[in-house]
C-alpha cells in the first residue's frame, strides 16, 4: 500500500464552468467558504501535498494552496488538468479531485491508497453505478500516454481510462460525496437543503 509521501493531490479548478454561467466554480461561496476550501479542508489533515490546478483567478487561489495551470490551453477538460498535475508532480502518484465537490469524504484517500495493492496505473472512484472520473489516483508513468492522447485531440476521460486499464475503486458506501455543484440550481438546492 502506498503512503502520503508517494502522492501529490491536485484539485481541478481549471474549467470554464459554462453550466454555472461562467463563474469560477472553485471560488463560489458555499456554507461560508469557497467550494475549493471545502475540498482542501477535507483532505489536508490526511495528505502531505496539495495543489490547485486553475486557469484564472490565480492570485485568489494561491491564498488556499500552491497553484499550477494547464499546459494544454483552451480549456481542454479534466484530462488537461490531470496532464498538468502529472507534469508538475514530484511524487510517484498523483491524485485528482474536483473543486466543485464540497462533500468529499476523507475516507476516499485511504481507499485509493489501499487499492494500489492491486496491479494498475490508474485507479478511479466508482459510486456503485458509474465511475467518477475526476476522483482518481494515477501513476507517473501514465504521463507519456496521456500526452499522446491529448495531442491527438482526444478529450474523453472514460475512454482514456479504459485504454489504461483503469481499476475501479468501490466507493458505493460513500457515494453521496460525489454530489457536485455544476449548476446554480444544484448550488441553491444544497444551500437550502
Amino acid at each position: 500500500m502506498i503512503t502520503n509521501d508517494q502522492v501529490t493531490w491536485v484539485i481541478l479548478a481549471g474549467g470554464q464552468a459554462s453550466r454555472m454561467g461562467g463563474q469560477d466554480k472553485g471560488l463560489i461561496p458555499y456554507q461560508g467558504k469557497p467550494l475549493v476550501r471545502h475540498v482542501l479542508d477535507a483532505i489536508l489533515p490526511i495528505t502531505r501535498s496539495a495543489f490547485i490546478c486553475a486557469n484564472r483567478n490565480i492570485q485568489t487561489y494561491t491564498q488556499f494552496a500552491p497553484v499550477i495551470q494547464d499546459q494544454i490551453t483552451g480549456y481542454a477538460g479534466p484530462l488537461a488538468g490531470l496532464h498538468s498535475a502529472l507534469s508538475h508532480s514530484k511524487t510517484e502518484w498523483t491524485g485528482i479531485l474536483p473543486c466543485d465537490g464540497p462533500f468529499v469524504d476523507p475516507a476516499i484517500i485511504t481507499r485509493f491508497y489501499q487499492a494500489t495493492v492491486a496491479p494498475g496505473k490508474v485507479f478511479v472512484a466508482h459510486d456503485g453505478e458509474n465511475i467518477q472520473p475526476v476522483y482518481a489516483l494515477v501513476h507517473c508513468s501514465v504521463l507519456p500516454q496521456l500526452t499522446r492522447y491529448l495531442r491527438e485531440g482526444e478529450r474523453k476521460v472514460a475512454l482514456f481510462y479504459k485504454q489504461t486499464g483503469a481499476v475501479n475503486v468501490d466507493c458505493s458506501d460513500i457515494a453521496s460525496m460525489f454530489t457536485n455543484m455544476n449548476t446554480p440550481e444544484q448550488l441553491n438546492y444544497h444551500k437550502e437543503g
